[in-house]
């Protein structure tokens, strides 16, 4: 039972009685909460430049990035995977981000040098739109390793809620200081929050250990060693689990529904924008609107709707409302709407599908968690996002345009909403067995 101290500061005392935290939790959740919030205000301000970018190297070549993304991608996993065999966890999870931050100081230079250059404008995409993956992958496997099956759907939304309340801080940085500093100088902003993020993953690894020795509902493995196995064991992994398929599944049909309103987006917003410092106004006033209403659904919501109504309902809510979306810009095609669609679509993915997808891996084994989740959180998304591209690039050659991209969605979401339910009531049988399980171990023990 969680029971609140006179001597307790307020924000603990909030999350003992809100959030559900049990005391010993307290310093872990904070920390996981306040790295949460870092590392997605340093990715928000990063996020605008990358869209911007890609109106630089031209809307109508889109499925040209997404394909270079997408080989970069799976060149990456299995490097990431054999970097993982080699490395102890406790050096391997913060290296990963050195080596993003001294990337973030190559394109510092080269914006500055080349700051119209479509092919630096295109390796920005493909850099970002790789490495966003695996940093958001990495965090939550992280915290996946960290709290068990039982804390999880406690805690995630409110650790989530730390990333929504960060990603607010960074469109507002980037609003503010894009005109001042220029695209190359918040790269500069954002190197330093990725410092103070390898900060916060040391002190979380530290009152992790305290927790595996001291409390009894966590996750009990360490990371004192590496992840033996050859570059590609999390493709093995994968495909011979089918609660793991039905979770590549999942995010396959959500990249497919979020890149074809993305290329809508885009389109019409190079077309309405002529200059670079407005396009990324507009994306980042988009990404504002979006993380506030995260935040406020993670904080005051989620958390008790999961621990409710049960993880099947909340997978299944993005799908349902992506169907009534696309239906939206079916009845009124305006780049208001089309806005409208793609802020509700990153909502309701950012508040409720990840960190509801999130509490599913806390069921699996540690080689599960870090490396064929990583090939579901990077390779697997996106290829949907290059098959989608492409499928939108195929329906405007066959004259089919907005019609044909509403009526893919749609059959899209429909499918979506039915591997969710699949999917949660998986994870709800394998949670059940666990519980009688462990029942049955403290039984024998007594």
């Amino acid at each position: 039972m969680n029971t609140v101290s006179p001597k307790m500061n307020p924000f603990a005392r909030l999350l003992l009685t809100a959030v559900k935290v049990e005391p010993a939790e307290v310093k872990a959740v904070l920390l996981a909460f306040f790295c949460n919030f870092v590392l997605l205000a340093s990715y928000y301000i990063l996020r605008p430049l990358r869209d911007t970018m890609a109106t630089v190297f031209g809307p109508d070549e889109l499925q040209q990035l997404f394909t270079g993304t997408f080989v970069i991608t799976l060149l990456c996993a299995p490097a990431y995977a054999a970097v993982a065999a080699k490395v102890r966890l406790q050096r391997f999870l913060p290296g990963l981000f050195w080596f993003w931050l001294l990337n973030i100081l190559v394109f510092y230079v080269l914006f500055q040098v080349a700051p119209q250059n479509r092919w630096v404008a295109a390796s920005y995409y493909w850099w970002f739109s790789v490495v966003n993956l695996f940093l958001i992958s990495v965090f939550w496997t992280f915290m996946a390793d960290t709290f068990s099956e039982r804390q999880a759907p406690r805690l995630f939304a409110f650790i989530a809620a730390g990333g929504s309340t960060g990603a607010i801080a960074g469109p507002i940085i980037t609003t503010m200081f894009v005109e001042m500093i220029g695209v190359a100088g918040l790269l500069l902003i954002s190197a330093a929050g990725f410092l103070v993020v390898i900060l916060l993953i040391h002190l979380i690894m530290r009152e992790r250990e305290v927790l595996r020795l001291t409390q009894q509902d966590v996750q009990k493995t360490t990371l004192d060693h590496n992840l033996p196995g050859n570059p590609f064991r999390g493709f093995g992994l994968l495909f011979k689990s089918p609660y793991l398929l039905a979770q590549a599944a999942f995010i396959l049909l959500l990249t497919w529904a979020a890149t074809l309103t993305y290329v809508l987006q885009t389109g019409l917003i190079a077309k309405a924008y002529t200059g670079i410092e407005s396009r990324t106004v507009a994306f980042a006033d988009l990404d504002l609107v979006v993380n506030i209403a995260s935040a406020v659904i993670l904080i005051f919501g989620l958390g008790r709707a999961i621990q409710r109504f049960g993880i099947t309902v909340s997978l299944m809510l993005t799908p349902i409302a992506m169907m009534a979306a696309f239906c939206g810009i079916a009845i009124t095609p305006t780049l208001a709407m089309v806005q409208f669609t793609r802020g509700l679509q990153r909502i309701t993915q950012y508040a409720i599908a990840r960190p509801s997808r999130e509490v599913l891996f806390t069921v699996i084994d540690q080689q599960s968690r870090y490396k064929a989740k990583n090939v579901i959180d990077t390779v697997v998304y996106r290829f949907g996002d290059l098959s989608a591209a492409w499928m939108q690039a195929g329906l405007r050659a066959a004259n089919y345009g907005l019609a044909g991209a509403i009526g893919a969605g749609l059959a899209v979401c429909a499918t979506w909403a039915a591997v969710a339910f699949g999917m949660g009531r998986s994870y709800e049988a394998i949670r059940k067995r666990d519980t009688e399980q462990l029942a049955a171990v403290y039984s024998s023990a007594q």
